[in-house]
């Protein structure tokens, strides 16, 4: 890579930090491209030499935050662990990023309504290289004995549905903070899986 290419690439990789903190603050709706520029000390032009539009920064954030959740999760798997504390890790993981990562990581749940079909495409392949790692640690328990046989999609399916919503009601002044909140998630998915 070029040193005028690493300078984009590091640009743009601070554009997109930036971008993601004021659509979580604001909402995918909220967040302009003014407020971003404005964050970076740009113009509004100067967005779009780096993006097309603002659906095309928003697919990118997007796109940045889902490859850091499944790298974290790539990076789990390398570990020496059993297939229970594997599992804790990636519901650490995923709650963690719903949470911390609101507004941006919602768009999994109904990326039609905010990507173009090129795009959404993208997104749609990384979602499913995400869910194959939980596959891949649900099938290690049961390989293991560690976990019932069962409909291994299924009950991802379950898994992800469950912490997807966390997003929506989850109150940091509420009843259980972050941690506690991934423990209980943790033990009561395991429950689903323990024999």
């Amino acid at each position: 890579m070029t040193v005028t290419n690493q300078k984009v690439r590091r640009k743009k990789d601070q554009i997109l930090m930036s971008a993601i903190k004021i659509v979580n603050e604001r909402g995918h709706e909220g967040a302009t491209m003014e407020e971003i520029a404005a964050e970076l000390q740009m113009t509004k032009g100067s967005l779009y030499y780096y993006f097309k539009n603002k659906n095309d920064l928003l697919y990118q954030c997007h796109h940045l935050v889902l490859s850091r959740a499944i790298a974290e999760h790539e990076d789990h798997l390398l570990e020496n662990l059993s297939p229970e504390q594997l599992l804790r890790k990636m519901v650490s993981t995923h709650i963690s990023f719903a949470i911390n990562e609101r507004e941006i990581f919602s768009m999994m749940i109904d990326p039609k309504r905010t990507f173009d079909d090129g795009q959404l495409e993208s997104v749609l392949l990384l979602r499913k290289k995400y869910a194959a790692l939980f596959d891949e640690v649900i099938r290690r328990g049961i390989a293991s004995q560690q976990f019932e046989r069962s409909e291994v999609v299924l009950v991802r399916m379950f898994i992800l549905g469950a912490m997807n919503w966390v997003q929506q009601w989850f109150n940091e002044e509420g009843r259980f903070n972050q941690e506690q909140l991934i423990e209980e998630y943790a033990d009561y998915v395991l429950k689903l899986l323990k024999k």
